[in-house]
Formats: structure tokens, sequence, C-alpha cells
């Protein structure tokens, strides 16, 4: 077998700002993340994912990059990044981290020569037109909130392109220069101890929109992302690159590669959003449809399944009738939807804060063929707050305990980076992590169970997954098969009871290894199986296949 970790991992992603602030001055740290490491440990997690921690004017969360080579002194420093790796290290934690290739932030000192003097080597490392384009409100991706994708610089006299915001210009791929340096960040944050990297909007990156034909290679642009795989190999075999990128399933080819030489792992958007459809219908014939659809992949790549992240519940894949269906049911007020198409919610509001809910789709989350990607809070059923902008209401906070600031900073609440939730439901009096810890039934040690029992299962992570029918469509029956040994994974996306009779070759015996209900006994293939409303299971098959 290859030793290809990332298959049966499970990856946590925090925001260093928002998860633990060691000094006082209201903004998490590396020091504070070090000293919470023990939760995540506790967790099962086994790869903490972090969003980016650069110097930055922080006008994107971080994503507009100053220094490719530092960290935000709000943050600490690189010792203190090296000492927080070694500390995961420790505890059998690997660490990647977000690499903003796109683009970088217009106050970053290669654009300000840039746009100073036409004759600097930066010049080029960015893409500029001297006449205003044609359409640049065309591919705009924030609407509402961005107005085109090109700016026009006073100082250079000439447009710059961006995809996102105008204060993050577009680096020019194309450039050999660009490329060399996006090697030499990789090369420098792989020597300090990362186990690979999350690329950025990946589909942008690699695209050559806005430079004439002249200077467009002549080559597949997917074949930068081989370049990059081999530079990653080369530095560091066992280290991985886990793609942003939200393609349609007939573009998987092109970014994992025919033989998996690109991408090591992609974020599974169009099954997340099928996930979404069917928790809204109480049905699980989307994400059936969306499983049937999804190509073979290679050996080595892996995707990844989420439920929520950092960015909003991007719902644009969907028809424009199924995305009305999910706003309907999990945001219907017009503040909780944004650019169109998406929701900037918790997943624990989204679904009322039902734990029963909840749990379902977790176990769901853990049980579809990929590798588990956690937002930090989700755990404990972390709420939002609606009042701060865009995707902000989902960056709050972790909260820790009941007690001022949630046990985050012991600065005033004045001081904070963002506000902790201290109404509601969701508040952080109601919940925390203290509140949930060795609690017998709690969402986390639902969680706590959950993550023990994928990594006990790497069947799921391993092999492709069988869809089995049932007669009841609300239930999802998924059948793993590899190298022997047999997993079964049931669950029920209905609010009302129902019975499952799988079709079983080869199956004479069912061990539980997970139940909503907590039964342990073993089943008859042949048997009935009857689930409660949002119920699930995990079983372990014996018998031979005929």
């Amino acid at each position: 077998m290859l030793d290809l970790w990332y298959k049966n991992a499970v990856i946590y992603c925090i925001d260093v700002e928002t998860f633990m602030d060691s000094n006082g001055d209201g903004v998490g740290d590396f020091q504070g993340l070090a000293d919470r490491l023990d939760h995540i440990e506790e967790l099962g997690a086994t790869c903490i994912w972090l969003l980016p921690f650069y110097p930055s004017p922080n006008r994107d969360n971080g994503y507009d990059v100053t220094d490719f080579y530092g960290v935000d002194p709000r943050l600490g420093t690189l010792g203190d990044f090296v000492a927080f790796t070694h500390a995961a290290q420790d505890r059998g934690l690997r660490v990647i981290v977000d690499l903003v290739a796109n683009h970088t932030s217009i106050d970053h000192p290669w654009f300000q020569e840039a746009r100073r003097d036409p004759q600097s080597r930066y010049r080029d490392w960015y893409v500029w037109s001297k006449e205003k384009p044609d359409n640049i409100h065309e591919g705009v991706v924030f609407p509402g909130v961005q107005d085109s994708i090109w700016t026009y610089d006073e100082v250079a006299e000439a447009w710059y392109m961006h995809r996102f915001y105008k204060h993050q210009a577009d680096l020019n791929i194309a450039n050999e220069e660009v490329r060399a340096e996006i090697e030499k960040v990789m090369g420098f944050w792989l020597q300090l101890g990362v186990s690979g990297f999350r690329l950025d909007a990946v589909p942008f990156l690699i695209e050559y929109k806005g430079l004439p034909e002249r200077e467009r290679p002549k080559h597949d642009p997917h074949e930068y992302l081989r370049e990059l795989r081999d530079v990653l190999s080369w530095r560091r075999a066992e280290a991985v690159m886990l793609a942003e990128a939200n393609i349609t399933m007939d573009q998987v080819d092109e970014y994992f590669g025919r033989s998996g030489e690109r991408m090591h792992m992609i974020l599974n958007f169009m099954l997340n959003q099928h996930v979404f459809l069917s928790l809204a219908r109480g049905d699980a014939k989307p994400i059936r449809d969306i499983m049937r659809d999804t190509p073979e992949i290679p050996l080595k790549a892996q995707w990844g399944s989420f439920l929520r992240n950092h960015d909003e519940l991007d719902l644009g894949r969907l028809k424009d009738e199924e995305r009305q269906e999910v706003f309907s049911r999990f945001g219907p007020a017009p503040d909780m939807q944004l650019y169109g198409r998406g929701l900037r919610r918790r997943l624990a509001p989204m679904l009322d804060g039902d734990e029963q809910w909840l749990k379902l789709a977790f176990s769901l989350m853990f049980a579809l063929p990929a590798t588990p990607v956690l937002w930090y809070g989700d755990e404990i059923g972390m709420g939002e707050d609606l009042s701060l902008k865009e995707r902000n209401a989902v960056r709050t906070p972790m909260q820790w305990a009941d007690e001022p600031n949630a046990g985050f900073s012991m600065a005033s609440a004045d001081k904070l980076v963002r506000p902790v939730i201290s109404d509601g439901p969701f508040a952080y009096q109601r919940v925390n992590v203290a509140s949930q810890r060795d609690l017998d039934g709690s969402l986390m040690s639902h969680l706590q169970r959950l993550v023990r029992t994928r990594r006990a299962c790497p069947e799921v992570g391993w092999a492709r997954g069988e869809i089995l029918q049932t007669e009841d469509t609300s239930l999802l029956a998924i059948r793993y098969d590899w190298e022997g040994a047999t997993v079964i994974t049931l669950h029920n996306l209905a609010d009302r009871p129902a019975e499952a009779r799988l079709q079983l070759d080869g199956i004479d015996q069912m061990r539980p290894l997970l139940s909503s209900e907590d039964d342990r006994s073993m089943k008859k293939a042949a048997s009935p199986i009857k689930l409660e409303p949002y119920g699930f299971r995990w079983f372990r098959a014996h018998g031979e296949r005929r």
C-alpha cells in the first residue's frame, strides 16, 4: 500500500487570528494556537489547515498578501510559527498552509514597484493593459461588492486585472519569474515544517485571461499544476496540494491528471452543494445522482468533503430552482444570503440547532468517499454573526468557555479582532468547548466518536464507494470494499423513520461501528434495518463476496 496519508486524514481548518489569543491584545496568535493543540488532538484530527497568516493589510481576511515569506506581526513571528509546527508534530499533527498564488495585495512591494516603473522587472509580474479592456464587468466573482475585474491605476497609467477585489492584483502566471518565485515560496514553508498547501483559487491561477494572445504559452495551462506537483515532490515527498477548485465533473481529469500527477486533493464543491440540496429536501437523490456522475479518480488522488468553511456556502452550480430550495430552507432572510449564489451562515443555525440533524450531517460528511475537512467551531455547533460584513459572519472567535470573551482573549471586548457571539441560542455562555468536553451525547463527543470511526475505516478513504439500492428515497446507503474488508454506511436524511432492506452480495453479518441509537447488536445482512428520523448506521460487514 502506498503511504498516501491524506487518503485517511481528518483535516481541521483554523483562522489563527480568531482561535486563541495568548498575549491579551484581542487577536489570536501562534502561541495561543500552540496552547490549544490539545483540543485538536483530543478531537482526533490528523492535519491542521491554516488560513493565510502572512503580513497583510487584512482587507480580505489575509488573502491580500504583502509578504509571502513572513508572519503577520499581530499573530507572532517566524519563530512562533516554527514553535507551533514543532508542537503540532509532537502530537502527530501535520500542518498545511494556504498558498495564495493567484494575486497579491496592491500594497505588496512587487506591485508598488511595478506601478511606479514601466521598466521594472516586476511590471510583467502583473497583468496590465494600456487601453481600457472590453467587458471589464464580465467575470466578476463578488457581484454587488466588486464592480469589475480591471481597475485603472493613476501611477502606472494603465489598467491592471484582478479577478477578485481591486486591492488584489492578479499575478501573471505566464511569466517564468513569477512561477520561479512561487516555487521559492513553497520551498521556504516546506523547509519550516509544513506538509503541503491548500492552493487558493486554482481555476483563476492557471488561466491566461487578460494577456495578449502572443504572450500566452501554447501548452495546456493545467500543465502548470504538474509543475507545482513536481516541485513539491522534489522538496518533500509526502507533501500534498489541496486545491480550491469549484469545478464540474467533466473537468476532473484536468485537475487531478489522468494518472494523478497534478493535484493530490480537490475540495468537492459539486458534492457539497448537492449534500445541502438533499438536506433541504430530506431526500438522498441529489447526492446519489452527483456520486454516480463523479468519474473514477486515480489511486493517488483524493476528494475533500466538507459542510462549511471560511467562505460562503456556494450554491452557484445548482439550478436556479434548486438553489432557491436551499435558500428557502436554510437562509430565507436577505442578510443570510451573499452574492446571489451563497449563504453566509454556519452549519448549526442552518440546521435549526437540532443536534440530531447536526450529528446526521456530520456522519454523512464523514461517510462520503473523501477526506473530511472540518471548520473550527463547528464541532461544538457555533453560530454566525450576521451583523458582520460579508463572509466575516462565520469567522467569529472560538468559544472555549463560559468566561469573558468566551475564553478567547483577556482583552477588553472592544479590542477583539471580531466580537464573540454573546446573544441568542448560540451565545458562548451556552455553546462552548468546556461545557461539551467529556459530556456523553454532546455534539463534540459525537464528533470525537465519528473521527475515531472514520480513521478506523480506511475503506472509506481508499475505495470508490458503491451506492446501494433502497426503496425509501430518503436513505443513502454506500458500500466500501477495499483489500478484502467491507464497510457499509446508512443515513436517513428525512425527519421521519425509514427502513432499509439492503441487497449485500457475499455479506452474511454486519457489526455496528457507529449508530445514532447506540445499537451495538450484530445484524443479519438480509434483515431490515430501521432508522429513526435523521438516523445513521456504520457497519463492518463480514462474509465472502461472491
